[in-house]
């Protein structure tokens, strides 16, 4: 007779979300994490409202479309923020796994931004390359020299809070992106000083246009693979079937899944059949160890059972690969 263990399939204690708000292993803290992006919000704010005169007086689009990717910036701090208090609500009623996805939500939402304000600016900027407006070189030069040190300390400060989270990663994309965004500026910049060449002004929007593309994409794939419960990326779940199936009075392995709870968090549930002779408890503490040391999967739920004195899967219809050992029943 098979062996169903209720108490053997309980997943070990849930870690902290994995949207980087608070990991007592680390040291980190949720309030540390907003001091950090709340530094660089305000930088943030400050430089922005002062190149916005600067962009009308000069006549220029890069600074004005740095500007506002300063703003995306600015918006993305603030969510961050936000969602970094949200994330740390505890699990309750309907919620049970908590509101760590809230951290994609906000990742994808800063990756659509990106895009949508990159096709405004390369439509801005085409127009400009057909019909260039006069652009003050020397004010486009020095805003972009002031630019690129606010966006370095800006980024060097929202770095500071934990990576993990999407959320925080699409805010550092942000900041890195201008950083990126003032160089070209300051090429551009410098080129109408020497040359007189304006539309070099157009020609920086564009590749800021394109380096807000990259990004946006980028946010918005990982976002994704959280919506669609994809297994994490440094994680093959082959790999690890295989791993427990090979472990020492394991039989067969079948219905296994591994996703994300949120960003950095994965989750694991798996049907586990031992080994008649084996202890289905100790089978499944010594796995649950395993996966945690190895794989640094925290939330795992297996279900354990004796494998059938006629060694015929105790499940007809599992979904997913059966992984299974040499090893006699």
């Amino acid at each position: 007779m098979t062996h169903a263990h209720a108490h053997g399939a309980a997943p070990t204690p849930r870690p902290t979300p994995a949207s980087g708000q608070a990991h007592p292993a680390d040291g980190r803290s949720g309030h540390a994490d907003r001091r950090w992006l709340l530094g660089a919000l305000v930088l943030i704010v400050a430089f922005m409202t002062g190149e916005v005169v600067a962009g009308l007086l000069a006549h220029s689009l890069a600074l004005l479309t740095d500007a506002g990717h300063m703003l995306t910036d600015a918006a993305a701090l603030l969510l961050a923020l936000i969602t970094s208090r949200v994330v740390e609500r505890p699990a309750k009623g309907a919620y049970t796994y908590g509101f760590a996805r809230v951290d994609a939500l906000s990742g994808q939402a800063n990756g659509i931004t990106l895009l949508l304000l990159a096709a405004w600016f390369a439509v801005a900027a085409v127009r400009h390359l057909a019909d260039p407006p006069a652009s003050a070189g020397g004010v486009i030069a020095a805003v972009a020299v002031a630019g690129v040190g606010v966006n370095f300390v800006a980024t060097a400060l929202a770095a500071r809070a934990d990576r993990r989270s999407l959320n925080v990663r699409g805010a550092v994309a942000h900041l890195v992106n201008d950083v990126w965004a003032f160089l070209a500026t300051l090429v551009a910049g410098v080129v109408i000083l020497l040359s007189g060449w304006t539309r070099a002004d157009a020609v920086a929007s564009l590749i800021v246009a394109l380096l807000m593309t990259w990004t946006g994409v980028q946010l918005i794939r990982a976002a994704g693979r959280v919506f669609l419960e994809a297994a994490p990326a440094s994680l093959d779940p082959m790999a690890i079937g295989s791993r427990l199936a090979a472990f020492d009075g394991v039989a067969q392995v079948h219905d296994l899944h591994v996703w994300e709870l949120a960003a950095g968090e994965a989750a694991m549930s798996a049907h586990v059949l031992v080994d008649r002779s084996r202890d289905c408890h100790v089978v499944g503490g010594a796995l649950r160890s395993l996966l945690a040391n190895d794989y640094g999967i925290g939330h795992v739920t297996l279900q354990v059972d004796h494998r059938s004195a006629v060694g015929h899967d105790h499940c007809a219809d599992s979904h997913g690969p059966v992984h299974t050992t040499d090893a006699a029943p």
